[in-house]
């Protein structure tokens, strides 16, 4: 059980390092004249799924119908 709590622990901690890398990226090449490079779209989603998998369970419930709602889907 041990593992498993401190590999989920991890994989919070490398998507919330994720998003704030990728995204402080994002705008410094948005806010730079010369850079022109651009990301695809899934990597911006790979450390939300980082994220999600970090959670426990029970969030992870709470969060899928809190997107559920967002979006309007009934389940």
């Amino acid at each position: 059980m041990w593992i498993e709590r401190v590999t989920k622990r991890l994989m919070l901690l490398v998507g919330i390092v994720g998003v704030l890398v990728i995204y402080f990226g994002f705008f410094y090449l948005l806010f730079q004249p010369q850079a022109a490079g651009t990301l695809p779209w899934y990597i911006l989603l790979s450390p939300w799924l980082c994220i999600y998998f970090g959670l426990s369970a029970d969030k992870q419930r709470k969060s899928i119908d809190w997107l559920s709602q967002k979006l309007m889907f009934k389940r």
